[in-house]
């Protein structure tokens, strides 16, 4: 599409299939998708594509009619050839093909099946459908408005969705959620004489293998149709659902279902009349039982009205306490959708205890590509490290997050209408190692960031980009919240640093910092039990100081500034250290960046040089704003004699 980034779909990369002989044998609307793929790359390229059998370099094979993404990969001395009983599995095979150029034609012969670990793949998208006075265009969202609603109605440009739609499909995106899961008004109009709107765009992702789904609010009986109630109990209510699901399934007849927050930061929910989350989910779920249909129910549930003055309150808790007990009472069909840390995308934070802990219910774990906390995409932040040590996680032995995550792996959207798609260029790398990871959970991130700098800058830039990308998760949490602590951010936007701007709020995210020490003690010995919430294991981990582990020290208990962290140091000087070194760091990516001039595309290269700006100037303002409210607070100088102001 003109004027769009390709991201990590140039024409290049369609280079080595475009210049062979390509026979595909199938037929349905992704064998057609894909067959588009090819023809337009084989006259790019001088190639050729057929659909009837003959010589060929390349044979894709659609053998059977169902929805197995299942495809299996063969170079031999015939060529190379995918076959695939379902046509999702297909598509991905082709896709395959692409990622690998010409080692899918001149490799060693190898066979090799492929089949995702997850099966539900989404992603989530806070758009509003008008723009929000507070919340704007998109909540959270870096990139633009949305690539979906445009003054309150749907836009007209859906050859941009298709275009986004090609990028998912070709990293194993399958599922999208079309709007905010804060649904205001005309929002909730998109589940009843709106929803031809959302139909609109659910026929663009059919293409590519995508089901869409459809945010809606726990009040729609009393919004839309007038009911006195929304009692999940109340037959009234039910059947309510009922027919307005079925017209939704008559509108788009794969639609994928539900996402769900409710009880939430002022959404409406089940508590209002005595129920509990499992009576609310299992009222949609019976609703979109029929048609095959999922409600995605969120378990960000918690007091946002907290004392600051009660240490026995802890926001980090909520989730478990408020959905294990429920444990084994949700419908086959109803998914709890778990945040992958207990308060709120950190840089960093423990896995939530919730994962692992209800045996009895589908979980699915959310991840946020959109760098609320991470820099809003104004800094280089590639965040699959942190993915990665999140999915490969034991809560209990021998079973990681990935492989718990039964319910799918969703992440927040980072994308928007901005020409990069992502507002920072680099960003697009975390929407597409999160699409790698929830394929494949265990995969080699690393491998995944040069799969991504490969297909999108070629190798001659890979070298450059790589080092500025590489470690640029554990450079942007040295100079910002140090050892777990979280927060310290602006109230509000969440943007730069203010170090006590929650400290005594009603949202519950403190570090208690004082003349003594900081940190939250969330032992079960002396503080608000929080760590008792894990299996024995990760419990006896986590309940003391000498076990904890250094990054997340402050997040489990507070501890002098004199206490000594297993790497030999001081925690004040830790603070000093890393803060220090977290902007010598991003000075030198700059450099680097600035370095790549001539290998990287202008324009790209401009957008980001123009970014690294802002994030140096961010840097600097976090390491001095956090080096001296804690040197003022503990009284105790650098050891190395640097300026503290």
């Amino acid at each position: 599409m003109r004027g769009v980034d390709p991201a990590w779909l140039p024409d290049e990369v369609f280079r080595p299939i475009g210049t062979r002989r390509t026979v595909i044998r199938g037929s349905g609307p992704l064998v057609d998708t894909v067959y588009g793929e090819l023809a337009e790359a084989c006259a790019r390229y001088g190639g050729g594509v057929s659909r009837e059998p003959g010589p060929h370099d390349l044979l894709l094979e659609l053998s059977g009619s169902g929805d197995s993404e299942e495809f299996t990969y063969e170079l031999g001395a015939g060529g190379t050839t995918v076959t695939a009983s379902g046509a999702r599995g297909l598509l991905y095979g082709f896709f395959h093909v692409v990622r690998l150029g010409e080692e899918a034609f001149l490799g060693e012969p190898v066979r090799e099946t492929h089949r995702p670990a997850v099966g539900l793949r989404m992603l989530d998208h806070w758009d509003n459908v008008a723009v929000h006075p507070v919340m704007g265009q998109v909540e959270r969202g870096y990139a633009g408005g949305s690539l979906f609603w445009e003054d309150g109605r749907a836009r007209g440009d859906l050859e941009r969705v298709a275009a986004y739609g090609r990028l998912l499909a070709s990293c194993g995106i399958n599922a999208v959620a079309v709007n905010n899961v804060n649904v205001h008004a005309v929002e909730a109009r998109l589940l009843t004489d709106r929803i031809g709107e959302v139909a609109e765009l659910a026929g663009v992702f059919r293409a590519y293998g995508i089901r869409t789904h459809l945010s809606v609010t726990f009040a729609a009986p009393i919004v839309l149709g007038g009911l006195a109630t929304a009692d999940p109990l109340d037959p009234e209510v039910r059947a309510w659902w009922a027919a307005a699901t079925a017209r939704v399934y008559e509108a788009i007849p794969d639609f994928g279902g539900y996402v769900v927050k409710a009880d939430s930061e002022g959404q409406p929910g089940p508590f209002a009349y005595g129920r509990s989350h499992a009576d609310g989910a299992n009222m949609l779920a019976a609703a979109l039982e029929p048609y095959g249909g999922t409600v995605h129910w969120r378990a960000f549930v918690y007091d946002h009205h907290q004392d600051w003055r009660d240490r026995t309150t802890d926001r980090a808790r909520a989730a478990y306490d408020h959905f294990t007990p429920l444990d084994g009472e949700f419908a086959a069909n109803a998914v709890l959708q778990v945040k992958h840390g207990p308060m709120d995308f950190q840089v960093r934070e423990p896995v939530s205890p919730l994962i692992g802990a209800m045996p009895g219910t589908r979980l699915a774990v959310e991840l946020q590509a959109t760098q609320e906390y991470t820099g809003q995409q104004r800094h280089v932040c590639w965040l699959g490290p942190m993915w990665s040590e999140v999915l490969r996680f034991e809560p209990e032995e021998g079973s990681s997050v990935g492989e718990l995550a039964r319910g799918g792996l969703v992440a927040v959207s980072n994308v928007g209408d901005d020409p990069f798609w992502t507002g920072h260029p680099l960003a697009q790398a975390n929407l597409y190692t999160f699409a790698r990871l929830a394929w494949r959970p265990d995969a080699d991130v690393g491998g995944i960031l040069d799969e991504w700098i490969g297909l999108t800058f070629g190798s001659e830039a890979a070298a450059g980009v790589r080092a500025v990308m590489a470690g640029s998760w554990r450079t942007y949490e040295k100079y910002t919240a140090p050892l777990g602590v979280g927060f310290m951010v602006q109230p509000g936007h969440h943007y730069g640093p203010s170090v006590d701007g929650y400290e005594y709020s009603p949202w519950g995210t403190y570090h208690f910092a004082d003349r003594d020490g900081v940190g939250v003690d969330r032992s079960v010995a002396s503080g608000t039990g929080y760590a008792g919430q894990y299996g024995k294991r990760w419990a006896e981990v986590y309940e003391t100081v000498a076990s904890c582990p250094d990054e997340l020290l402050l997040f489990f208990h507070h501890v002098p500034y004199g206490h000594v962290l297993k790497s030999g140091k001081t925690v004040i000087q830790h603070i000093y250290d890393t803060h220090f070194e977290g902007v010598e760091e991003v000075e030198q990516a700059q450099r680097e960046w600035a370095s790549s001039a001539g290998v990287v595309d202008p324009v790209r290269h401009a957008r980001v040089a123009g970014l690294f700006e802002e994030q140096l100037r961010s840097a600097r303002e976090w390491r001095d704003q956090i080096n001296s409210y804690f040197f003022r607070k503990s009284g105790v100088a650098d050891e190395r004699g640097r300026t503290i102001y």
